[in-house]
């Protein structure tokens, strides 16, 4: 396709899934040009880069008019808080994501568990606290164990399961330290955690698929609780009357009332759930794109152009051209690959199949070897006619390779089927 004919994308955001997301545009035989703000050093190496941060939508909406961008879309949290989208579609410009009024409830936990009351959605039993004392004292009758968190997703530990009131106490009392606004605290709930995914342009909806959740640090749900480490996709564990109990009982009622209250949620919304023993799901909270962990292993089954998908979401023809979102019949696993420091070379990329790694930001030394970040450093993904398959795929490129303080979790979807 002529480049002067190539419809440009915009993509907004800085972290893995974009890095997935980019790479999913430029698969199609369309081509389409990939833009990405502000993007990363590994995302550099295929699309075009510019060094705007996610928080600054004036600068944003200036780029995508001066590079007569076709269509942005927006997987950053900074973004959708720095309300983006109000900013591009008063200035007539195509945006997917939802806007901060519509999104709220999925950006605050706070907000979250006040509309899963006020909608009467199966939730876990919470507190919301601005005040140390008064957090203590609820906790001090608490039955444990308990998670604590802070009110928004941040790169610091933000949650934490907490097994006695000392250690309930002394966490509480470290996000209030770093001046966190609110501190929730949460029942723990035992059982599978999953995320169910639909799309939506503010009016229809459409589910999309559900992805397994791995989110402690540890094998065997040990350790540090974690926005997540690993997937695997579909998760044969819902059933599709689970899928339709959401639906009915939770996603619909939210978009429904998002579109009531004159903020129709357009975008990806993802229902953080837990299947309990007993058959019955509670929802956690909700995400605005799919997770770090799960985006790539996502893109891989879906079978329908996203560009177009979410195009149709943006303009308003969603209903017209869509029935269902097609999705191949294989599977997907995806765990993150961490590191306990930065400056260590990573060996073995070039055995892997790099086509699989979704990176996050890496740097180079002066002999063009990828250095490791402390924290994490890429999602291997596989994709496979069986999951069985996809994970025996999975461990043998994890084993390719090779860094110093190289850290995963190696019990993602367990060998049992």
């Amino acid at each position: 396709m002529n480049s002067k004919n190539k419809k440009k994308v915009l993509i907004v955001g800085a972290s893995a899934k974009e890095y997935a997301l980019a790479k999913k545009f430029l698969s199609y035989e369309e081509n389409y040009e990939v833009f990405v703000v502000p993007g990363n050093s590994m995302i550099a190496e295929f699309c075009k880069c510019e060094d705007i941060r996610e928080d600054k939508p004036e600068q944003i909406l200036k780029f995508a008019i001066d590079n007569s961008i076709d269509l942005t879309v927006v997987s950053s949290q900074k973004a959708i808080r720095a309300d983006i989208v109000s900013y591009f579609q008063i200035n007539g410009q195509l945006i997917f994501a939802p806007s901060f009024a519509a999104s709220d409830f999925a950006l605050s936990k706070a907000v979250c568990k006040k509309f899963l009351y006020k909608m009467h959605i199966p939730a876990v039993h919470f507190g919301i606290f601005d005040k140390e004392q008064a957090a203590y004292e609820y906790l001090k009758t608490s039955d444990m164990p308990v998670v604590i968190r802070s009110d928004e997703d941040c790169i610091c530990p933000d949650r934490l399961v907490c097994t006695t009131f000392e250690n309930a106490k002394a966490f509480a009392g470290d996000l209030f330290a770093r001046n966190e606004k609110k501190v929730i605290t949460e029942d723990f709930v035992y059982g599978h955690e999953f995320t169910f995914y639909v799309i939506t342009d503010g009016y229809s909806v459409l589910p999309l698929i559900s992805a397994a959740d791995y989110k402690f640090s540890e094998n065997g749900d040990g350790g540090i609780l974690t926005d997540g480490l690993g997937t695997y996709a579909p998760d044969y564990k819902i059933t599709a009357e689970n899928e339709a109990y959401l639906m009915k009982n939770v996603v619909l009622p939210i978009i429904s009332a998002k579109e009531k209250s004159g903020h129709p949620y357009q975008g990806i919304l993802g229902v953080n759930c837990v299947l309990k023993d007993d058959g019955n799901i509670v929802v956690l909270d909700f995400r605005t794109f799919f997770a770090d962990y799960d985006c790539q292993a996502i893109l891989n089954l879906l079978d329908d152009n996203i560009y177009l998908l979410f195009e149709a979401c943006a303009i308003g023809s969603f209903a017209d051209d869509y029935e269902n979102i097609k999705f191949t019949d294989k599977s997907s696993i995806s765990c993150i690959l961490s590191s306990r420091k930065s400056g260590s070379v990573i060996s073995g990329l070039d055995f892997a199949e790099k086509d699989d790694i979704s990176f996050f930001n890496l740097s180079k030394n002066e002999y063009m070897e990828y250095l490791t970040v402390r924290g994490y450093n890429m999602v291997i993904t596989k994709t496979a006619n069986t999951l069985s398959r996809a994970r025996n795929n999975l461990y043998e490129d994890i084993e390719l390779i090779n860094f110093d303080g190289k850290k995963f979790r190696n019990d993602i979807c367990p060998p049992v089927l």
